[in-house]
């Protein structure tokens, strides 16, 4: 029997403590931080453990569940579900997301596919009425926009292939937190917010997240009862009960006859989906990505998500480049210049592979990667966007690159990180898609529905070849980009961000930092970044030093933020290091087991 496995005979035991901890008790003052564990703090160095959340009272259950014995995937669910509770606007049951798990045991890295699907009855042009596309904002708040949540069974899946509690266990942290409630920060008042104008259209919504039609105050304990129920339910019953029954039953009616009130100045289009798209939803094992750069092993999630694939293709760009070592200006005009590239790539070729003949291969090939890299001049950037390239198997000769597309995508989701005493791994992204998802809350459920089929491109944008246009059943393109790094077959880094095709940007920037610029772990999480996704422009923090890239004919303009990301890295010696945003989303919470 294998270390990860070999507590179950002590489920119980575990459930018990879990559930008399107590997590989220309502004044703050009430929760005292753990011994050695500071509250928010984003970066920690021990041993025995580690979890690395946006969230304070998510890395706390996740920790709990480690220092009684649980393994890394018992503690990323808890973490996840927790993460439901406290940032429901970003994650929770009624979304999806991809789970990239380490196996010490074995020393193999596996996939969990938890992507949400499109109904059996939509088509190509769902998104598109009287020959032009839906707004996309009226595309978003809409039931039209839901996928069959894939959450849940990412869970189920998840416990029952590697862990050693089961889901009963595993939500009792988050079930807690969600029935005592958790004090609200700014994060979450400024969300909800952003969000007034659309959960004020739907009394679900309304009367779950508004207190008079405002936000609730940054101080003040918020508590959500009805998904404390709802967890209540999947612990009893199972993930079924989410799938089937009434639950199902429940979710497919606010998706076909979303409740809006009367008055709203909103038009809120129902959606296709029935419940036999619900019964019918699998989370599907998939092989990773993996690419070697400098030595490592870089393993990421598989299409239909474009983030294994894109940042592997653009870590072979760059370890392709001729010349070297670079400076700074270099190092930074190269990772720019191979997310375009990628980018362009990964818009043209990458979708649901139950649908589409992705090259994956070639993609990932150290051929295709020479003849992008020799588009790169060390002294002028490409003029974007640029066109693809033809990942055939012939790469004989450096095409000169022409004008391509730009393609978008949302920008929400959050991203944890785990790791146990016996050297297990996980690094697991999820998302309702745009914040606060389509803005519907399942009525007395106490979960938000996502909006996960606006990622979907709405009309053709490929000459008649996109490969990410709606389809029955099929899964858009996620641009999630959970991943493990590995030293000579052990773990050296996994990490990931939120941040809709930027978390692409965000991964690949991180991995440079660390391994080309030299940058410490927690230097390289916060470093001012820049994404460059095949566009006109480069978007950047305002941190980011521009002036040495706009020489070079870099074109930039303003993100205030770009990223989430969480990551731990495994030093000499057995010991962790856990890192968190330290500013970015009111800074994240690391922490491991034992701090030394």
């Amino acid at each position: 029997m294998r270390p990860s496995r070999q507590i179950g005979s002590r489920a119980a035991l575990v459930a018990t403590v879990v559930l008399a901890l107590g997590v989220g008790v309502a004044p703050a003052s009430a929760h005292p931080p753990y011994p050695g564990h500071d509250d928010k703090a984003p970066v920690a160095t021990g041993y025995g453990g580690a979890v690395t959340t946006v969230d304070a009272d998510a890395t706390r259950v996740g920790l709990d569940v480690l220092r009684r014995g649980g393994n890394a995937v018992d503690a990323a669910v808890a973490a996840a579900a927790t993460l439901g509770v406290t940032e429901p606007f970003s994650a929770g049951i009624g979304g999806g997301g991809f789970f990239v798990y380490y196996d010490a045991a074995t020393g193999q890295v596996h996939t969990i596919d938890g992507r949400e699907t499109a109904p059996v009855a939509m088509q190509s042009d769902a998104f598109v009425e009287d020959g032009v596309p839906i707004p996309f904002a009226d595309a978003v708040t809409s039931g039209l926009s839901v996928g069959v949540p894939g959450t849940p069974q990412t869970w189920a899946t998840a416990l029952d292939q590697w862990g050693s509690l089961d889901l009963r266990q595993a939500l009792s942290g988050a079930t807690e937190v969600a029935r005592r409630g958790f004090v609200v920060d700014q994060t979450f008042a400024d969300q909800t917010a952003a969000n007034v104008a659309r959960f004020s259209a739907f009394r679900s919504s309304a009367d779950l997240f508004l207190r008079r039609g405002a936000p609730p105050a940054v101080g003040s304990v918020f508590r959500n009862h009805d998904l404390a129920h709802t967890y209540d339910v999947l612990a009893h019953r199972g993930v079924d009960a989410f799938y089937t029954g009434r639950l199902a039953r429940e979710i497919v009616r606010t998706v076909q006859r979303p409740p809006v009130r009367r008055h709203s100045p909103l038009v809120v289009r129902p959606g296709l989906l029935e419940p036999g798209d619900l019964a019918s939803y699998e989370a599907p094992l998939r092989a990773p990505t993996l690419v070697s750069y400098r030595g490592l092993d870089v393993y990421g999630m598989a299409p239909p998500s474009s983030g294994g694939s894109t940042v592997g293709e653009a870590l072979n760009i760059l370890e392709s480049r001729p010349g070297g070592p670079f400076d700074t200006t270099q190092t930074l005009h190269g990772y720019l210049e191979a997310s375009a590239l990628a980018f362009a790539d990964r818009n043209r070729y990458v979708g649901d592979p139950a649908f589409v003949d992705v090259p994956l291969e070639q993609l990932l090939s150290d051929g295709f990667a020479a003849e992008r890299a020799c588009l790169i001049d060390p002294a002028s950037a490409l003029v974007k966007p640029v066109s693809p390239g033809v990942p055939d198997g012939d790469y004989a000769s450096c095409e000169p690159a022409s004008v391509g597309t730009e393609v978008s995508d949302g920008e929400s989701t959050t991203h944890l990180t785990t790791a146990d005493r016996w050297g297990n791994v996980v690094a697991y992204t999820l998302t309702i898609e745009s914040l606060g998802g389509n803005g519907i809350v399942v009525p007395g459920r106490g979960f938000l529905l996502n909006n996960e089929l606006t990622d979907f491109t709405f009309t053709d944008t490929q000459g008649g070849d996109d490969p990410n246009l709606p389809g029955p059943g099929k899964r858009p393109r996620s641009s999630m980009a959970p991943t493990i790094v590995l030293a000579d077959g052990s773990p050296f880094l996994a990490l990931g961000s939120p941040g809709g095709s930027t978390i692409i940007t965000t991964v690949l920037q991180i991995l440079v930092n660390r391994l080309e610029l030299g940058m410490d772990l927690p230097a390289a999480v916060a470093a001012p970044r820049a994404t460059q996704r095949n566009t006109a422009a480069v978007q950047a923090e305002p941190g980011f030093d521009r002036t040495a890239l706009q020489a070079l004919g870099h074109v930039f303009t303003d993100n205030p933020e770009i990223g989430a990301a969480t990551a731990i890295e495994f030093l000499p010696g057995g010991a962790l290091l856990a890192v968190a945003e330290p500013a970015r989303r009111g800074g994240g919470s690391a922490a491991v087991v034992h701090r030394g």
